[in-house]
């Protein structure tokens, strides 16, 4: 497993969850995250904030290869565990990887957790090849369900910060960039394309 030494540590409610995460929130094959993001796919495949592997772990045989970045160091000995599976420990603000490394790049249920959301999304840009996809995927705010789950995590303290899928998608402002928005009950999915 590899640490990228630029990362700061203080308290982590993820590092405090990772013995419970997947007990609370069951592993399931992402269906409709396999369709948008066009997989199986040829070249290296990232999941930024993708802690336990909890969704990676269904996609081996979908890339040449498969890195989870999380800055939880306690989630991703669970990712390494899976086997397969590449741990990272990154914030997704600075990523620890050269221009254009990856044909797909996914992000689960983590956009609300990172510190710096539009800096996250021109990481997650810088990295992403020309002809690759970026497939985020979070609750969507504008449903109740999440509207108290939001305010369930500022309860816990948590600096969870959800932005709605009109302004993920305003993240991506680029000329060659093709973004669409998929919504599903409580769900939406980001779909950001690099021409």
């Amino acid at each position: 497993m590899r640490h990228d030494h630029r990362t700061t540590h203080g308290f982590s409610h993820f590092d405090s969850l990772a013995p419970f995460y997947e007990a609370f929130i069951k592993p399931q094959s992402p269906r409709e995250l396999l369709a948008l993001a066009a997989l199986p796919v040829e070249g290296a495949l990232l999941d930024v904030g993708g802690g336990t592997g909890r969704v990676t772990q269904f996609l081996r045989d979908m890339a040449t290869s498969l890195i989870v970045a999380d800055p939880s160091w306690q989630m991703l000995k669970k990712a390494y565990k899976k086997g397969g599976l590449h741990p990272i420990c990154s914030h997704a603000e600075k990523l620890p990887f050269p221009d254009a490394s990856f044909a797909r790049i996914i992000m689960v249920d983590a956009m609300h957790h990172v510190c710096n959301q539009r800096q996250t999304a021109q990481e997650l840009w810088r990295v992403l090849q020309p002809g690759g996809r970026i497939v985020i995927e979070e609750p969507d705010v504008r449903t109740l369900v999440v509207r108290l789950i939001a305010l369930a995590e500022k309860l816990a303290l948590m600096r969870s910060h959800f932005l709605t899928p009109p302004q993920i998608a305003r993240l991506f402002p680029y000329p060659d960039a093709r973004v669409h928005i998929e919504t599903k009950r409580s769900n939406a999915w980001i779909v950001v394309e690099k021409f």
